[in-house]
């Protein structure tokens, strides 16, 4: 069984509930999901993400080393300059996202909960003679995201991965109760998760499947860097960027609000026009509830969908905007 993080001591805090599946060690939301959401938009608030695996490499050849192996460009990453990389198989489908940062002595990552074995395992095996430690540390530290706008001061000594969306830190597990403390209010991760679908960001394992490549989610360039070879299923990166045209591509789903439920991961996606049992062109891959837009989805759908068709998705009616051209 791949190892999980700990439960959070967050999850203890009055009001919270437990998420589900892969995010079940921390809260799903403190009793006001809105609010939560709310407060994460005007830049207000922290949320737990302690259920991600956390991964570093060191050594001297750290950079170079992962330049041969990840999809983005990191040889000449500049120290606390966050970014994000794949991991692909052979075939080019993906396997591993890992947001990074280098702190000039150590490269730092988080990576989807419990799939912190298999990349250690094969990081491990890809090590040769380089010099370079690889190390799960998911035990010793936990992550926490500040939204953009945060004016929440940051312990010394804390690694700090900043992007547009806010940032994540990498916070020594045994202080994470007494920073939450200080820094709050707490949002859950359903909050979280909300802005993330606003914001058309993919998560691998639920906007993947075993066939999903890059081209097909909007990470060409975010993640993948078309002008470095030399890693892993890179030549099916090239092949389909220069002469083809992905199958799939990602969606933004605006649903109907009167639905009391909302449509799940894998949940078929078919033209309105065909009604319930028309053909399948796609699945939902994530729902959630936003506090402006209602009840929002993001769904991987056949390339040749029609950019202005309306959806179903299951039994609720789907408006679609476009993440990745056709």
């Amino acid at each position: 069984m791949p190892s999980s993080s700990p439960t959070s001591p967050l999850l203890f805090q009055p009001g919270a509930v437990a998420a589900e599946g892969r995010d079940e060690n921390v809260a799903a939301h403190y009793g006001d999901l809105f609010r939560e959401q709310r407060a994460l938009a005007e830049g207000q608030g922290l949320v737990d993400l302690s259920q991600r695996g956390v991964v570093t490499v060191s050594g001297a050849d750290r950079l170079s080393w992962l330049h041969l192996l990840l999809t983005q460009h990191v040889s000449e990453l500049p120290v606390g300059q966050a970014t994000e990389a794949l991991i692909l198989s052979a075939n080019g489908h993906i396997e591993h996202a890992l947001y990074l940062v280098d702190d000039g002595e150590t490269v730092w990552a988080h990576v989807e909960p419990g799939t912190q074995d298999d990349l250690v395992a094969y990081l491990e095996k890809m090590k040769f003679y380089n010099r370079v430690e690889v190390a799960d540390r998911t035990g010793e530290f936990a992550v926490v995201h500040l939204p953009a706008g945060s004016i929440a001061e940051v312990p010394d000594g804390v690694v700090v991965r900043e992007t547009a969306y806010g940032r994540d830190l990498f916070l020594p597990r045994a202080d994470l109760e007494a920073y939450a403390a200080k820094s709050g209010p707490l949002a859950g991760f359903l909050a979280y998760e909300a802005l993330r679908i606003e914001q058309h960001r993919p998560r691998v394992g639920l906007e993947t499947d075993h066939r999903t490549i890059p081209h097909e989610l909007g990470w060409i360039g975010s993640a993948v860097h078309l002008q470095k070879g030399c890693y892993r299923g890179q030549e099916t990166v090239a092949r389909v960027h220069n002469l083809g045209k992905p199958p799939r591509r990602l969606v933004f789903l605006h649903l109907d609000g009167s639905e009391v439920l909302l449509p799940g991961h894998g949940t078929p996606v078919r033209l309105a026009a065909d009604g319930e049992e028309g053909r399948q062109l796609g699945f939902i891959t994530s729902s959630a509830r936003h506090h402006e837009l209602g009840p929002i989805a993001l769904a991987l759908v056949k390339r040749n969908v029609p950019v202005d068709a309306e959806l179903l998705a299951g039994n609720t009616a789907a408006a679609q905007e476009v993440v990745v051209e056709p």
